[in-house]
């Protein structure tokens, strides 16, 4: 794994989000469970959001016990009625952080039905559903941040994961129009893209290939999941008020081509 990683230095001591309650989708891990430290951090109320009960309430009493005010709501995206429950649970919240992600790398040949239908609930469906729940509230209150967690297999084709790029494009569209629907009532809606994160479910994924995602981008080295939180928490905040239907590419630096 890569020895250079991120941290949280613009953040760590900040107060800018106090009085705000923020939502993070699958939140018990990488790229997500970075989110939710630096919202709490900032003075944020956040609900996390994942699918282990056990794994979800030892993150809400570790940033508790950080001096957050925090509680976990477990949820299957993958069923709908399941993700609108969760948004109702929530309650009113201004700012949503979708996270939550499900890529199975498979030759399209290979990719059933029920794979496909898997990616597009939970990349696709599952944000459309949870703005189209909390997306009003905030803007009956002229205030609201909604950042989606998208992926540059949106933007560079590869000769697996078709079913995973097509939801994240989804996703992106998705991103510039409800920053047109939602933005006239103060509701700013950005995507982070990452290039490859080092995170518990790259390393389940790849094994002891995991050097290579190092030599996937100009850094030499692929991120940290504090570095896209970092991203995702300034689009989150005040610092970033005038950005709005925004793709911002938090991934090292594209390569033209890869490396041999």
């Amino acid at each position: 794994m890569s020895t250079s990683t991120g941290t949280s230095t613009s953040t760590s001591n900040s107060t800018a989000l106090r009085g705000r309650t923020a939502l993070v989708t699958g939140a018990t891990s990488g790229i997500g469970k970075a989110v939710a430290r630096n919202l709490v951090r900032q003075g944020a109320e956040v609900v996390l959001h994942g699918r282990d009960q056990v794994r979800g309430e030892a993150l809400a009493k570790e940033l508790a016990a950080e001096g957050g005010t925090v509680r976990f709501v477990s949820a299957d995206l993958t069923d709908a009625q399941d993700t609108l429950r969760l948004a109702a649970e929530a309650g009113d919240v201004d700012i949503l952080v979708s996270n939550a992600g499900l890529y199975e790398f498979t030759p399209t040949a290979v990719t059933d039905a029920a794979s496909f239908d898997r990616h597009i609930a939970v990349n696709t469906r599952a944000p459309f559903l949870l703005v189209g729940a909390l997306a009003p509230g905030m803007a009956r209150r002229g205030h609201g941040s909604i950042v989606l967690v998208g992926s540059s297999a949106a933007r560079q084709p590869a000769p697996v994961g078709a079913a995973y790029g097509a939801s994240k494009a989804g996703a992106e569209i998705l991103t510039r129009y409800w920053a047109t629907e939602f933005g006239p009532s103060g509701v700013r809606v950005n995507t982070v893209s990452p290039g490859p994160v080092h995170t518990e479910g790259t390393v389940a994924m790849l094994g002891e290939h995991i050097a290579a995602l190092d030599r996937t981008n100009a850094r030499g080295r692929a991120g940290d999941p504090a570095e896209i939180a970092d991203v995702v928490s300034f689009l989150a905040g005040p610092a970033s008020s005038y950005v709005n239907g925004a793709i911002l590419f938090a991934d090292g630096g594209e390569l033209s081509t890869l490396p041999a």
